[in-house]
């Protein structure tokens, strides 16, 4: 790469469903994220001249590679699809893990360029072109994953299709943790293991969840956020592909955490709590029980990340 001044950004990891909002809900961490580096280049066209992290997984082709894609299809809708660009990918996340890789790709591959072009679009504005990002990876326009990494904060998506996204509030002292364990689950299966039905009843109790977690997070009621975060739909179904799930959640719930539940669709597992102690005694707990299967993980504890994607 050329060494013509460029920039840098960020789009953070994200934990999607949160529970109870499968396929609406989500929200931001600190770290893990990734980063990506543009320039303007002589040559005409954007173009990867290098990825790190990704140990070859990811294609250099910009049509293939969710965030050069999502950057593209930037440049093609504002008449600059042959602005010569270079971008930089450095993965900072693990692949398949339930914490949001593709889309903190996409995310920051439109926002990177749109910086690089003096913003012409706010993030609201970008949000389009990420979600196609995320749909080249995942084959589904959704933004449950995007929009926190994007915006930062708890998002609602009322509305995939039309990206009807709202920000909800983080009551202060909400920390998450959140442990990956290095077992593969690859979305398509996670997806398969669902019921295309469910009882009135299980649709009942948990639409009454998500609008006591909403209310309770609107409220800074820690109480009613705790009653709240219990999946009775999908978690039932998706715990049995992650090894010792029960036994990690339950010495989460030990550790006096709000809840806790499966992140994406695994094999991350999160909890939410409302100070950072628990939070990183929670932790310790959790990954005690993956030590004690012989199965691998990272830890990563956090406040919700409320800035989402941010030039370095």
């Amino acid at each position: 790469m050329s060494q013509k001044s460029g920039i840098k950004v960020f789009a953070p990891a994200t934990v999607a469903n949160v529970a109870v909002g499968f396929d609406i809900l989500g929200f931001a961490i600190d770290k893990p994220g990734d980063e990506i580096v543009v320039r303007f280049a002589d040559r005409k066209g954007l173009t990867i001249t290098e990825i790190t992290g990704a140990k070859g997984k990811l294609p250099y082709d910009v049509y293939k590679n969710t965030a050069s894609f999502s950057a593209q299809k930037f440049l093609e809708h504002i008449g600059e699809g042959d602005r010569g660009i270079e971008m930089e990918v450095h993965k900072k996340m693990p692949f398949s893990s339930g914490l949001g890789s593709s889309a903190a790709s996409a995310v920051a591959g439109v926002f990177a360029v749109n910086a690089l072009l003096g913003s012409p679009y706010t993030k609201k504005e970008l949000l389009h072109f990420a979600v196609l990002g995320e749909e080249l990876a995942d084959g589904a326009y959704h933004a449950d994953n995007v929009a926190p990494s994007l915006f930062g904060g708890i998002t609602f998506i009322r509305n995939n299709r039309d990206l009807d996204v709202h920000r909800i509030p983080v009551p202060n002292g909400l920390y998450a943790t959140v442990l990956y364990p290095h077992v593969a689950i690859k979305t398509a299966d996670a997806r398969a293991v669902l019921s295309d039905t469910t009882s009135l009843k299980k649709h009942i109790e948990q639409n009454g969840n998500l609008g006591g977690l909403i209310i309770g997070l609107f409220n800074s009621d820690f109480e009613l956020i705790k009653r709240s975060l219990s999946d009775v739909i999908v978690e039932p179904q998706r715990k049995q592909l992650i090894p010792g799930f029960d036994k990690v959640k339950t010495a989460a719930l030990q550790a006096g955490v709000l809840g806790c539940s499966i992140s994406g669709a695994g094999p991350s597992i999160f909890a939410l709590s409302n100070n950072s102690l628990i939070a990183e005694n929670a932790g310790e707990a959790m990954q005690k029980v993956f030590t004690d299967l012989k199965i691998e993980s990272q830890l990563f504890v956090s406040p919700i990340n409320k800035e989402g994607a941010i030039r370095y």
